[in-house]
């Protein structure tokens, strides 16, 4: 089975979290750093749950008891947090809405997968292994994290200005990558002669040729310049 990476917009739009374990308290929290409004039905709330709370979060709604189908009516997105039995209900009910569900540590009912993330300066990687190790997904996106360059700002500041210019003045899609890449080589070359004109450049400081190194495998499959 293959999967569609896939990034939502939930911001303002209703989720209903399925459950009021620790597991739940960190799915809440995903869900409120993206700005979704959340049902919470669960008939117990960890002290996980309440802590998240905690501060008074006006996008969440509580409803203390067992989860029941009418529960989905109006939502995006379904998050099954719960036993695998209420996990099975849960996916049953959303499959009739036609609505898709993360259920957690569950492959077998989900239909949605949240994945490891990694956010910097404007920039959303997601990893994902299907539901089936999820360590795994946690030690990918690390080690993503750590291989990221601790200037990626700078690459989509350049990013989002040559963007501007290749649109005002048509450039192609498949021009748009090399000439990124240029773009962004050109960052380290402008740094490293002020740097040389300053008289900094020492056998420890990064040069061009380090730099530009890493730069060749800002590439996918394919390109969304739009």
């Amino acid at each position: 089975m293959e999967l569609l990476p896939l990034f939502l917009n939930l911001n303002g739009r209703a989720v209903v979290l399925v459950g009021g374990g620790r597991v739940a308290a960190g799915k809440l929290q995903q869900l409120l750093a993206v700005g979704a409004r959340v049902r919470i039905v669960a008939p117990d709330i960890s002290p996980a749950t309440v802590d998240v709370l905690s501060g008074g979060v006006p996008r969440v709604e509580i409803v203390p008891r067992r989860f029941v189908p009418s529960d989905l009516d109006g939502a995006w997105l379904v998050v099954a947090a719960a036993t695998p039995e209420a996990n099975a209900e849960v996916a049953e009910a959303a499959e009739k809405r036609r609505l898709f569900v993360n259920a957690v540590d569950d492959p077998a009912n989900a239909s949605a997968y949240l994945s490891g993330v990694v956010r910097r300066d404007g920039v959303t990687l997601a990893i994902s292994t299907h539901g089936e190790a999820p360590a795994l997904t946690a030690l990918l996106r690390e080690a993503l994290d750590a291989e990221l360059p601790g200037d990626l700002g700078a690459w989509v500041a350049q990013a989002r200005r040559e963007r501007v210019d290749w649109r005002r003045t048509g450039v192609p899609m498949d021009e748009r990558k090399p000439r990124l890449l240029r773009a962004l080589n050109a960052l380290y070359d402008a740094a490293r002669l002020k740097r040389s004109a300053e008289g900094v450049m020492g056998a420890d400081n990064w040069t061009t040729t380090a730099v530009a190194e890493r730069i060749p495998w800002l590439n996918g499959p394919e390109d969304s310049w739009l």
